[in-house]
């Protein structure tokens, strides 16, 4: 018989083999769960990694269980039935415990929209070897984020935190164009509305703060802050002398937004972070353990809010972010310890 025919004849018996065996053994799907049902996140994450014809980083990642949760502010007491029983009704399993909830799942959705539950929920999925994505804010305050990040690193436990808005195409255009040089300075804006217990930014004011890091990088050194009736602005100043500014919105138009000023042009970016960009990124995170953003900027990012604050409590005087960083590593070392 002609080898080539036989050679061809081979192939196609592997091929046909390859497929009646990855029919019969389909690739496991990751099973995902959620805790803290409080947010319009919950059913938004969900609908795009169940959907049948989720592809490439969203594809192979299935929502099959999520605990309630749930505190005492409004944003939380007021939503957290609502939006368990849209999940319910998506097919999702309720259980009543993280534990039980650990038992289901191989990765978990941190999602309780209140930031102050945030270390008390993901110390136990840490515990448990999970890989673990933090919605927005991380924690309730600096000291538990830097506790929380500790945490995962002690246990080797993949962990990151992120708003949307860090994945703006546009924004990312526009750093990659030569014709717009290097950045010596940016302004970002959106809505601005607080949550009580946490610092003022870290409830919306991240999903501006988070894309001026993107643009200016890491490196600020000192923060201050005016805060009005109906606005506040907050400036940076990184290495350098380059300046970032962020406009928090809480009345009028509060749509978001950023300028760029580079060294040949300043341009306003296009288009802005979506929900599937975000999942996308969280797929590829649970398929790799590869955070796509490391815990050291996340930090910094929570200690340029945390550091608006105590420029407000100091009359709008500029804060040291190194200052504010040492004092709030006293406190993780008597938590981490018990």
């Amino acid at each position: 018989m002609n080898t080539h025919l036989i050679a061809g004849l081979a192939i196609i018996g592997l091929s046909v083999t390859s497929m009646i065996q990855a029919q019969e053994h389909p690739a496991k799907a990751i099973r995902a769960g959620m805790i803290g049902l409080d947010t319009s996140h919950v059913p938004a994450f969900t609908r795009i990694f169940n959907n049948p014809k989720a592809a490439g980083d969203l594809a192979g990642i299935k929502i099959v269980a999520g605990y309630p949760g749930g505190t005492d502010i409004p944003a939380s007491r007021d939503r957290v039935a609502m939006f368990t029983e849209q999940l319910r009704g998506m097919g999702v399993e309720i259980v009543d415990t993280i534990p039980k909830l650990l038992e289901k799942v191989d990765v978990v959705l941190l999602e309780s929209v209140d930031g102050r539950i945030h270390l008390q929920e993901a110390t136990e999925v840490i515990k448990a070897g999970k890989p673990l994505w933090i919605d927005k804010p991380v924690a309730g305050s600096l000291a538990d984020a830097i506790v929380i990040y500790e945490l995962a690193k002690k246990h080797k436990v993949p962990c990151f935190s992120s708003s949307s808005a860090r994945f703006s195409s546009g924004i990312h255009a526009v750093l990659e164009d030569p014709e717009v040089g290097p950045v010596l300075g940016a302004a970002t804006w959106g809505s601005c509305s607080y949550s009580p217990g946490t610092p003022d930014m870290f409830f919306y004011g991240i999903h501006g703060i988070e894309p001026l890091f993107v643009i200016m990088g890491r490196g600020c050194e000192t923060v201050s802050r005016v805060q009005a009736r109906d606005a506040d602005m907050v400036t940076g100043v990184w290495k350098e002398g380059r300046v970032g500014t962020y406009r928090g919105i809480r009345r009028g138009k509060a749509s978001s937004g950023a300028m760029i000023f580079g060294t040949k042009a300043v341009v306003q970016p296009e288009g802005g972070g979506s929900y599937e960009d975000l999942c996308r990124e969280i797929g590829r995170f649970f398929k790799t353990g590869k955070p796509p953003v490391q815990a050291d900027e996340t930090i910094e990012i929570f200690t340029f809010m945390e550091a608006a604050d105590e420029s407000k409590r100091q009359g709008g005087a500029p804060v040291s972010l190194a200052a504010v960083l040492a004092k709030a590593n006293a406190e993780p070392a008597a938590k981490l310890s018990k």
